[in-house]
């Protein structure tokens, strides 16, 4: 049905209720729909319903197609009751490593997050006023936002969600991925996810370039699996037809037959080093608090951004529930504040994202990963959680390393390699 039209709607955009142009000023708008978006949207009905807000999103759906994990740990008990809303997948007997020579299951308890879950729950939790799916930005500005369709939505406050954009002034790699999931005819006999089985081979072609290679294994239902081919690269670029295949012959050597009935794909960053400050600079609009992955907030080797997302949501609630007069340049200022914390408090996790690209032969950045995983599960969690301890540090640092000494040396001063930002898929 064309816009010009007489007759009323009755799809899914009529149920949104009054059009763009209708909306009143807003107390916040969220720019994004994504993880960070849609976290912080959540956090704001539960700890500040009085605040009056929109949720904008390019895209059809919230989050678009993705599954998002997390060690339970890696949650404080506000952000775990929050994410506690959705219908997560739960395993509680701890995963299992694997390396050449090496396998080791640890206790720690793990959960899964489908984007169409994520679509349902806020979909169904977020009134109908609040949330404007299908609709582009044009501008953000600290008085609102702008729709490519010329829409202005005015509001006190603006928080820029969006994903993550590539600089020229940030250095690492790339984690590059492919999953599918698969419905088995026959039970898996999984009752435990696998998180990084390096038995693979590490010098099979990528259609990139050789880099370090593992595969991800969550068994979701009795005959239900999840399979990702995943591998850290120096250059943003996928082969889907490859890592799907390979893929597909991962789960035939473990017997798993089936269909495939669902796949996703995801570039991420594996941040390394960079002039923050200059990436700050490139992004403020000034006025307008910049949450998520765009505003760094990411771990900077493994590419994990939920625990963050989380925080930022629950922290963002609490300042504007707590302290209801926050103008736009305060929360601008909070976001950027804590952006800055991040940045600090994960230089150790960037200088060994400098030894796994700088220091290790690709073929042999499987030995980084092997000598991790021989530590403590303790250890291990807060690793993930982005929370490790001077101890902690020392304790990887030592011991017989996995790259050459003199390499190491000159990785752990290094300034990182320039993002190759050829991004394709």
């Amino acid at each position: 049905m064309s816009d010009s039209s007489p007759t009323p709607a009755t799809g899914p955009e009529a149920q949104r209720g009054p059009k763009p142009a209708e909306l009143e000023p807003r107390d916040v708008v969220i720019v994004g729909g994504g993880l960070a978006g849609g976290l912080l949207a959540l956090a704001l009905l539960r700890r500040a319903p009085a605040i009056r807000f929109t949720l904008v999103e390019a895209g059809k759906t919230l989050g678009g197609n993705h599954r998002w994990s997390w060690f339970a740990t890696d949650l404080a008990e506000a952000c775990a009751d929050l994410l506690g809303e959705f219908p997560l997948a739960r395993w509680d007997a701890g995963y299992d490593i694997a390396f050449p020579g090496y396998g080791r299951t640890l206790g720690t308890s793990y959960r899964s997050l489908a984007s169409e879950d994520f679509h349902k729950h806020l979909a169904a939790a977020i009134p109908a006023e609040n949330l404007l799916l299908g609709k582009r930005v044009a501008g953000l500005d600290a008085g609102g936002v702008t729709l490519a369709d010329g829409t202005r939505i005015a509001a006190r406050r603006v928080v820029d969600c969006r994903t993550f954009r590539p600089s020229d002034k940030l250095a690492g790699g790339w984690q590059v991925f492919l999953g599918q999931h698969i419905r088995c005819h026959e039970p898996h006999g999984l009752t435990r996810p696998v998180i990084m089985d390096a038995t693979v081979d590490q010098l099979a072609p990528h259609g990139n370039g050789a880099a370090y290679r593992f595969v991800y294994v969550l068994p979701l239902s009795e005959d239900e699996v999840f399979v990702e081919d995943t591998y850290y690269a120096d250059h943003p670029r996928m082969d889907r037809d490859l890592l799907a295949s390979r893929t597909r012959a991962y789960a035939r050597t473990k017997g798993w037959r089936g269909e495939v009935i669902g796949s996703e794909t995801g570039i991420l960053p594996v941040i390394s080093g960079g002039d923050f400050e200059g990436v700050i600079e490139d992004l403020a609009i000034p006025g307008v608090a910049i949450a998520g992955s765009r505003g760094g907030f990411s771990h900077p080797l493994t590419s994990y951004t939920l625990p963050f997302a989380a925080s930022n949501a629950v922290e963002i609630a609490a300042l504007l529930a707590d302290h209801p007069d926050t103008t736009g340049e305060d929360l601008a200022r909070f976001c950027e504040d804590r952006a800055r914390h991040h940045w600090r408090e994960t230089s150790f996790y960037r200088m060994l994202s400098r030894m796994l690209f700088e220091a290790a032969d690709p073929g042999r950045r499987v030995n980084v990963f092997k000598h991790f995983y021989g530590l403590s599960g303790e250890l291990v969690e807060r690793f993930y959680a982005g929370q490790s301890t001077w101890p902690d540090r020392l304790r990887i640092l030592s011991g017989k390393p996995p790259v050459a000494i003199g390499r190491a040396m000159r990785a752990m001063v290094s300034r990182g390699k320039p993002f190759r930002m050829e991004k394709t898929a």
